[in-house]
């Protein structure tokens, strides 16, 4: 008996190691990514590979650019759409998340996530789409990572560098091309609310541009955006 509790012990201790290597790796790139843009992250590698599983030269458009190229009237609509609180909060919307609870309670299904713009990144940036106990706690952890050594601007730049706005489609720069034809630096308010009005469901509505739900969130983004904080 001793024995087998030996090696239960060893197993633990390696388990404990493993994660702990883990986390220090995922916190190593988190810094780095302080000063050096990410050229592309888990989620974008997911898609590509579906992607190619039908296409096999199928390829994403994207293209970094950075935070003071990209029109202030995106930053705007995305914080009045997605996070509200995101220049003050560090990296969860406690409010946000409880309503979120209490709505999906009532529908007795998920239909609202709570999360912020720092735990939608920390999810893209990392890991994958399933909603498992574990990858909760992990978005949690690198959202943490993230808020303590990344200012708001830095995380906002990334995150508007790296979401999907379409079918292959990721980043503001891409999409802004995408759809208009023009550069992210070149979005008007209008523009901009609707992008940020695609963000929770952006396949679907690169094929439905015109949807009725689509154009109504436009119109509320657009009615919130000046008084939407950016950093």
């Amino acid at each position: 008996m001793k024995r087998i509790w030996g090696w239960l012990w060893r197993g633990v201790a390696i388990c404990f190691a493993m994660l702990l290597i883990y986390q220090l790796w995922i916190f190593a790139h988190v810094c780095w990514w302080i000063k050096f843009n990410p050229s592309t992250t888990a989620f974008m590698d997911t898609r590509l590979s579906i992607m190619q599983e039908s296409r096999p030269d199928a390829a994403l458009q994207h293209q970094w650019v950075p935070y003071g190229k990209i029109s202030n009237n995106l930053k705007r609509a995305l914080i009045a759409s997605e996070d509200a609180k995101f220049v003050d909060h560090e990296g969860f919307d406690w409010d946000g998340i409880q309503k979120a609870y209490e709505k999906n309670m009532k529908k007795g299904k998920i239909v609202a996530g709570g999360s912020t713009i720092s735990q939608q990144l920390a999810k893209n940036l990392f890991l994958s789409g399933s909603r498992s106990p574990f990858r909760k706690i992990e978005e949690a952890a690198i959202t943490v990572m993230m808020e303590a050594v990344m200012d708001k601007e830095r995380i906002l730049e990334i995150y508007l560098n790296v979401i999907e706005w379409g079918d292959g489609v990721f980043g503001a720069e891409a999409a802004a091309r995408h759809y208009y034809r023009i550069s992210a630096a070149q979005l008007s308010a209008a523009q901009a609310a609707k992008l940020a009005a695609m963000v929770p469901n952006p396949r679907y509505y690169d094929k439905h541009r015109e949807a009725a739900g689509l154009q109504k969130k436009t119109g509320i983004i657009l009615s919130r955006m000046n008084s939407s904080d950016i950093p």
